[in-house]
């Protein structure tokens, strides 16, 4: 398929012979091929779900709250003091924004941006008609069909690095696929790095627990990548979280302020729970998402004009009934659709979306929900997609076989986002000129042309015969999955690394966590 770059084929392929005919072709068929889809472009319109009218009532107001009401920097002298030299008005921790100039600086953060990954030909462009594709982030407990729901490890951590790694449609490692309870809080953030940096060559993201953690993130991507193209170069995305509502900790924000002067991205996203942490209303809730990025992305502007940022929005709603948080709603595919309107207008690239649900199973009510956010994500015009696969039981569970589910159902993403040829192979003439009236096209020539690319087909969904699939012990689709997930491991081949890299960066890690005594809070 034409979006699809081969990036390095591994054991089983060997040399053909002259003539190898059936064997070599044999051969080719059952070799391993490790390939990753291009990040996508969009061929199609995004939904423009807001008018006018609406768009300029959630900019007004959201100026209003950032003048009148404010924002709190807790925790963090520093900040407040680059608020003050840049106009803001200071009470205690209080920042009071004055209408227009949250905008005016966030004017130098730039519309799209590459990150680069270790192996070039999967670097991304987040941005403008992109959509990057990265797995779940930061579930305590992980789910498979054998062992049940359980507190993560950090070998469990490197198996969803593993199936990230093999899963054609997703881009992107991701940075906290699972929290490794297993390994220290203060440690964890290096066996994590280490293991998107070794198992994988796809871009990653950076740890932001502790400012301490992302100067090490920094330091680690700078033996990987080389000192000085880190120092002009993104190679690395962060989750930087806004405590909703109108709260920036000195936390998150002193990890964004390591990236930021570093030259890596931040998501700036508030995380808000519709109807406990913003407004019952979609229009209420935009303004306060809008208020708290402008915020933010302002903050990291002041921190170093021009530094990589993606405006993010992870909303979802409360169940009134239980209070627990809801997934797939259509108030939280309208908070996406005009968020990204809002993004497109600030003029910098947007987050939202994801595979995500509530259900405790990947059963029918993760994949409804899952499907309504990821088509909302699509059409909504998200540039950067975290939570892309894998997410179960409101993001308390990293599943192994949700990811490959997920993962197979973003390739819907990859075609549909393609939109529809119009050349002449797609117009087909020849083939309804070759059939005529009453005639089958199994055997034309146009369709014997394009029979391997003409549809998108599933790696895991079953679609044989009924007597086929009793044959085959009726698998339900939780099944098909485990038995995708032991196919992708059993068929891993670890991506080269220079044997030098690979050992400065052990090396750094066994000195640092040597270094300072286990914490486990």
């Amino acid at each position: 398929m034409s979006d699809l770059g081969d990036t390095g084929e591994v054991a089983g392929r060997g040399r053909r012979g002259r003539g190898g005919g059936g064997a070599a072709r044999r051969a080719e068929r059952t070799a391993v091929r490790i390939e990753t889809a291009r990040f996508i472009e969009r061929n199609i319109p995004v939904t423009e779900l807001l008018d006018e009218e609406a768009l300029e009532i959630i900019e007004t107001n959201a100026e209003t709250v950032l003048a009148e009401i404010g924002v709190n920097f807790v925790n963090n002298p520093k900040a407040l003091d680059r608020w003050r030299n840049a106009g803001a008005e200071i009470e205690g921790e209080r920042v009071r924004i004055p209408r227009g100039l949250a905008r005016k600086l966030c004017a130098t953060a730039p519309a799209k941006f590459t990150q680069h990954a270790r192996n070039p030909q999967k670097s991304v462009e987040i941005g403008g008609n992109t959509l990057v594709l990265a797995p779940v982030y930061g579930p305590p407990f992980v789910r498979d069909r054998v062992q049940g729901r359980r507190y993560a490890t950090i070998e469990d951590f490197r198996t969803f690095v593993k199936l990230a790694y093999m899963s054609k449609y997703v881009h992107h490692s991701g940075g906290t696929l699972c929290e490794p309870t297993d390994v220290a809080v203060n440690k964890r953030h290096f066996d994590m790095l280490h293991a998107h940096m070794t198992l994988s060559d796809k871009p990653y993201m950076g740890s932001v627990t502790e400012p301490s953690r992302a100067r090490d993130s920094v330091e680690m991507s700078e033996i990987l990548f080389g000192k000085d193209f880190v120092a002009q170069n993104c190679v690395m995305t962060s989750l930087i979280n806004i405590n909703s509502p109108l709260t920036f900790d000195d936390t998150m924000m002193g990890a964004m302020e390591v990236y930021a002067e570093a030259g890596q991205a931040s998501i700036i996203s508030p995380f808000i729970v519709g109807g406990a942490m913003s407004p019952v209303s979609v229009l209420g809730t935009l303004t306060q998402v809008l208020a708290e990025v402008l915020a933010g992305i302002a903050y990291s502007q002041l921190v170093r004009p021009g530094a990589p940022v993606i405006f993010g929005a992870f909303v979802t709603s409360i169940d009134m009934h239980s209070g627990a948080p809801t997934f797939g709603t259509a108030e939280a595919s309208q908070v996406l659709y005009g968020a990204g309107q809002l993004a497109r207008r600030l003029g910098v690239p947007f987050r939202s979306g994801g595979a995500l649900c509530g259900s405790k199973l990947p059963d029918a009510q993760a994949a409804y929900e899952t499907a309504n956010t990821l088509n909302a994500a699509l059409m909504g015009g998200v540039n950067f997609m975290l939570h892309a696969c894998g997410w179960l039981e409101g993001g308390l569970v990293s599943s192994f076989e949700k990811f490959v589910m997920d993962a197979d159902q973003l390739g819907v993403l990859h075609r549909m986002a393609a939109g529809v040829a119009t050349d002449a192979n797609a117009q087909a003439m020849d083939a309804l000129r070759e059939v005529g009236p009453g005639g089958h096209f199994l055997g034309c020539a146009h369709t014997q042309a394009n029979f391997k690319t003409a549809f998108w087909s599933s790696d895991i969904y079953d679609t044989k015969p009924f007597e086929t699939w009793m044959e085959d012990g009726s698998p339900d689709t939780f099944e098909l999955a485990s038995r995708r997930v032991d196919h992708l491991l059993n068929t891993y081949q670890q991506p080269h690394l220079d044997p030098e890299i690979a050992g400065q960066l052990a090396a750094y890690v066994a000195e640092r966590k040597a270094a300072m005594p286990d914490a486990f809070t």
